[in-house]
């Protein structure tokens, strides 16, 4: 598969948007309610993402002129790596990742920490990642996970 990885620009935002309500709706709703996937979609809509590249490093993947995945830095923290279902399994995330090491060691950085889904556990594991503890934001529970990066 033919792909593109690339800086986030503002009129990726929709896009975005769309790819990561996606993957909250099918893939995460396996393990959370659905409640807990409305109050997290919130914070995703278009509007939240254009504030959101004012603030980290996000990074696009494209396959046939599509944003079908999302991942960004906010200092040495992993955030809102997404990949729609119809993509998911054929590597984009683990490319994702691969980029964002190679941002985080270009910076200086000597560790990564990202908050996991309780879906994406198994997904950072496979990539060196360790748990380091449970967190719970009223009943959403996120994995606190962090991974050494060799420089």
């Amino acid at each position: 598969m033919d792909y593109l990885i690339r800086n986030a620009i503002d009129a990726d935002a929709p896009a975005i948007s769309q790819t990561i309500i996606n993957a909250l709706r099918q893939s995460n709703a396996q393990d959370y309610s659905s409640e807990i996937i409305d109050q997290v979609a919130q914070n995703f809509s278009p509007l939240a993402i254009l504030q959101l590249l004012d603030q980290r490093q996000m990074l696009v993947a494209i396959v046939d002129n599509h944003i079908v995945a999302t991942a960004s830095l906010d200092q040495d923290v992993v955030r809102s790596v997404f990949v729609d279902p119809s993509y998911q399994g054929k590597g984009l995330g683990r490319h994702l990742m691969e980029s964002m090491q190679s941002i985080a060691i270009n910076a200086g950085l000597n560790r990564l920490r990202v908050p996991s889904s309780i879906t994406a556990e198994g997904f950072y594991s496979s990539l060196g990642f360790i748990k380091v503890r449970d967190e719970f934001h009223k009943s959403e529970r996120t994995i606190i996970m962090t991974k050494k990066l060799d420089l």
